[in-house]
């Protein structure tokens, strides 16, 4: 639960937006990284739902929670206080990373685990790691 807390407040301070692409143009975004290699950004994460509508109702806040709404927004399928679940504008994205694995500076922020699992990382006991995001 302090999690979702921690992405939802994360969601206020700290919006990650992949910026709107003029009329007809696709955004850029970063790019893949070869076979084999590390992913750190959303485009290389597997899963992420097209043409979401922000606000509107999800229903899997715990794997392959990710989406990008027609003009590029990542947004994230969570439910704050145990409400319906709705998309809602992703913090900063990470790509791939592994639960328990350390994320120093990136409090708040969110990744997706190999298997899909929805990530958050955390500061807790004198160290920052990735941790479920649905708890």
């Amino acid at each position: 639960m302090r999690s979702v807390a921690a992405v939802f407040a994360a969601l206020v301070s700290s919006v990650w937006v992949i910026g709107a692409p003029p009329a007809g143009a696709q955004p850029a975004l970063p790019p893949l990284p070869p076979p084999g290699a590390e992913c750190n950004h959303p485009n290389c994460t597997p899963g992420i739902q097209p043409n979401i509508v922000l606000g509107s109702y999800c229903n899997n806040t715990t794997y392959y929670v990710f989406g990008v709404t027609s003009w590029g927004r990542l947004v994230f399928c969570g439910s704050p206080r145990r409400y319906e679940p709705r998309w809602f504008r992703s913090p900063e994205m990470h790509g791939i990373k592994m639960e328990n694995d350390l994320c120093p500076a990136m409090e708040g922020e969110v990744a997706q685990a190999p298997d899909g699992l929805f990530l958050t990382c955390v500061a807790k006991d004198g160290r920052s790691y990735w941790e479920r995001g649905d708890l």
